[in-house]
Order: structure tokens, then C-alpha cells, then sequence
């Protein structure tokens, strides 16, 4: 464990054996009948002190899993596209843009924009597992294809998209814990088995009547695209000095965060031209066994627009064993950082804390032993809300990223700002509704 891990691990420690001091000293003076608002303050500077750290050690485990450097050709290759697109973001100048696309091919071949899904995979439609090994260099393949403006703009460097995509990583929690699929197209398709295979015992001279087949469904994502507008005054691309790649980096990828933090949520789908989000989906108190498949099971409250007013911990040990082994093994917790600074505060049966604080490096502050992820784009407590998740993010939502960043350049529009229209497309499936278990706040 590193010297900077290890320092952040004893401050959010010490944080937490001071925050549970001061919260039973607000739970005795409020059944003593005497205020306890700077003791809650206290609690609230503490709660944010938490947060800050966890985050930092998120970040610094992030920072170490990064991926290698790609191979000598690549990057001699990607050296040349940034070249040629940092000349035509600062100028407008396409020339270096279109010999590098006619002249100077990506390796992998001629036809960089096409080929076969990297990866490949039982699922219909291939597609490449961003959290695997995968082809990394078939993916940057088929990913460094120029463009033109007429193919809806010039591509982004590999480079610039990588720390797009890192920024939406560190930004985004969804894409920290579902899974995430490269595709180069949305034609993507998962069959799922709903069973109803039948079997029979039978003697040695009886008939064997047919028994059933099973019942099969396929799943497809939904597409949307997402566009930023980043815009730059002429005078800075001017200046040399003026870290125009970084800047507009930056802009695109936390405009795209934030839309895309919301649509994972509660994208309203093809309809409005966004990714299904995942509390759009219907839930229901029927157990797996009992439910239609596409319905998530939820967990009740017991009041209408709050957590139980009595023992709230037993909400979430009903998640916990509502949820199958399998998916329960590699569950953790979803909230908003409300909910957590709420929860904090819980303790079981025994008046132990329910939050326990991270211990080690690379191991997450949990609840029960689960892991905890926050979420600003999730609700807080409130009639018919959903402020807690639990279970297997990576085997029920999948982000699906159709490869490669596009933008066009526009000096016309609004002077004397030259503005980046910048598209990605994306999509999102709900792949197993037995993986999750919502809990809800209602009264029955």
C-alpha cells in the first residue's frame, strides 16, 4: 500500500470514529430533550469530509489501472491525427486532415471504419467488453477512420477520445460499475432463454412424449445521440499558448457526462431519442420466481415518502437476500450522497454502525460488507421514489458506446466564437431484472 493511500486511509478512519462520536452524542442529547443543531452541523462537516476522501482514493485506484501504452505504430499514427486536428480546430486548414485519410491509412488496413466487432462474443451482434482484455488493437482500428464533414464530421484524435472517455469514466458512476460495450454498429442483439424447458421420468419400456421447448426473447439496446457545442473565441486559437485540445476536451466531456449521468437514470428512450434509463423500468413486489420477465422487484418502505421509521437497516438486509447468490456475490449499493449522509447515521440490532469506512486500498467503504457507490442522479427519499439499489450493476445495465467522437467546426454561427459541434451515440439495455432489487419509498 502506498505512503499516500495509507495517510488517506487513517484521516477518513479518524473522520469516521469522530463522526460516530459526535452522532451518538446528538442521539443522547435529543432524547435529553436539548438542541443538537451544531452537533448536526458538525455531522455535516464530517459527512463531506468523508466523501472528499473517498473520492480521492477512487481516483488514485483509477489513475492505477489505467491501460498500457498502444503499439509503435498506433501511436505514430495518432501523433499525425492530432497534428492534423489541432491545425484545423486553431485554423479551419482540412488539408493535413484529408491527405492523412487518402494518403496515409490507419494501421489495421485501408478500411479503418469497418471490419468486424472486436471481441466478437456469443452475443449476437459482437461488440467489444470495455472491462475485459479485448482487441485493443482492433478496436483502435476500426475507431481511426479521419472522416470528412460530409460523414458528420472530422474524428477525434484517439488520444483526445481516450481522455474523453476516461473524464466520463470518473464522472459517470454507471460506467464505473454496468458493463460497457465498444460497437461499431447498433445492431447489437442479446437472446435471453426465459425457459420453460420441461423433463420427465420415464421406465425403460415406457413413451417418451415431447415435452416442452423453451421460450426464448432478444434484447436489443436503445440508441441516442449526444451532442456538446463547446465554442472558443478565434483570439484564443490564435494564441499558442492556449491549450485548445485540453479546454475543449474538458467542456465536451463534462457536458456529455452530465446527459448522459441523467439518461442512465431516467432516459425516456426512443421516443425522446435517449438510452432507456434504468429507473424507468416497472417494478413489482413479485418475487423472481412469480414476475414477468422485464420487471425489476422492489422492496417497500412502510412509509409513503421516507425510510421506515423503525429499524430502516431491515429494508436493505431485504434487498441483500432478495437478490440470487450469484448476482448477491458481486452486489454493492446505489445512493445519492443524501441517502448515504442519511444511512451513516443507522445502526443494527446491536447499535452498530451500518457504513463501515474502507480499510485497505483498493476496497470500498461498505454497508453489511457490500460496497457503496454514489450517485448524484439518484432521487432522494420522497413519495414513490427509489433512493437505494442493490445488486449486480454489470449483469443488468449495459452501456453500449458506438465507437469514435466526430466534430464539425463552425466559425458563422456566432461571432467571433467559433463553435465545436461534437456527436457520440450511445445506447443502453436492461439485460437481467433479476440482478437488481430497488427499494421504494411507499406505504404498501
Amino acid at each position: 500500500m502506498s505512503e499516500e493511500i495509507k495517510t488517506l486511509l487513517d484521516k477518513q478512519l479518524a473522520a469516521w470514529e469522530e463522526f460516530k462520536k459526535t452522532n451518538d452524542q446528538a442521539l443522547k442529547d435529543k432524547a435529553d430533550g436539548k438542541a443538537v443543531s451544531e452537533l448536526e452541523e458538525k455531522m455535516g462537516r464530517i459527512n463531506a469530509e468523508l466523501d472528499k476522501i473517498s473520492g480521492v482514493v477512487d481516483e488514485i485506484a483509477r489513475k492505477q489501472s489505467r491501460p498500457a501504452a498502444p503499439a509503435k505504430s498506433v501511436e505514430d499514427w495518432n501523433k499525425k491525427h492530432t497534428e492534423a486536428w489541432l491545425r484545423w480546430l486553431r485554423s479551419g486548414d482540412e488539408s493535413m486532415l484529408e491527405r492523412l485519410r487518402k494518403d496515409d491509412p490507419a494501421p489495421g488496413g485501408s478500411d479503418a471504419g469497418g471490419g468486424s466487432d472486436a471481441g466478437g462474443g456469443s452475443d449476437a451482434g459482437g461488440g467489444s467488453d470495455d472491462s475485459g482484455s479485448g482487441s485493443e488493437a482492433a478496436a483502435t482500428a476500426r475507431y481511426m477512420n479521419v472522416g470528412t464533414p460530409s460523414e458528420g464530421g472530422y474524428a477525434v484524435p484517439i488520444d483526445q477520445d481516450r481522455e474523453i472517455m476516461r473524464l466520463l469514466q470518473t464522472l459517470s458512476p454507471m460506467r464505473q460499475v454496468c458493463r460497457v460495450i465498444s460497437c461499431s454498429t447498433e445492431d447489437y442483439r442479446k437472446l435471453v432463454n426465459l425457459g420453460g424447458t420441461d423433463c420427465g421420468w420415464v421406465g425403460e419400456t415406457d413413451a417418451r412424449p415431447a415435452t416442452n421447448t423453451p421460450t426464448f426473447t432478444q434484447l436489443a439496446p436503445t440508441f441516442g445521440e449526444l451532442y456538446a457545442y463547446p465554442e472558443v473565441t478565434q483570439k484564443s486559437l490564435d494564441d499558442l499558448w492556449f491549450n485548445v485540445a485540453g479546454e475543449i476536451t474538458r467542456d465536451i466531456a463534462e457536458a456529455f457526462a452530465k446527459a448522459e449521468g441523467t439518461a442512465f437514470m431516467s432516459g425516456t428512450g426512443s421516443t425522446y431519442h435517449q438510452p432507456v434509463g434504468l429507473l424507468t423500468a416497472t417494478t413489482t413486489a413479485e418475487a423472481d420466481s412469480a414476475r414477468d420477465f422485464g420487471k425489476f422487484e422492489h422492496v417497500i418502505t412502510g412509509q409513503a415518502a421516507a425510510f421506515a421509521s423503525s429499524s430502516p437497516a431491515d429494508n436493505l438486509l431485504d434487498l441483500i437476500y432478495k437478490t440470487k447468490p450469484g448476482h448477491r456475490a458481486g452486489g454493492r449499493f446505489m445512493m445519492n450522497s443524501v441517502t448515504l449522509s442519511t444511512v451513516r447515521k443507522w445502526k443494527d440490532g446491536e447499535s452498530r454502525y451500518l457504513w463501515q469506512p474502507s480499510m485497505q486500498e483498493g476496497q470500498p467503504s461498505s454497508i453489511f460488507g457490500y460496497g457503496i457507490v454514489v450517485n448524484e442522479f439518484m432521487p432522494s427519499a420522497g413519495a414513490n421514489a427509489y433512493p437505494v439499489i442493490f445488486g449486480d450493476f454489470k449483469a443488468a445495465f449495459w452501456i453500449f458506446d458506438r465507437i469514435g467522437i466526430r466534430s464539425l467546426r463552425d466559425p458563422y454561427t456566432h461571432k467571433p466564437f467559433v463553435g465545436f459541434y461534437t456527436t457520440k451515440r450511445l445506447g443502453t439495455m436492461i439485460a437481467n431484472t433479476e440482478a437488481l432489487k430497488f427499494l421504494k419509498c411507499a406505504a404498501s
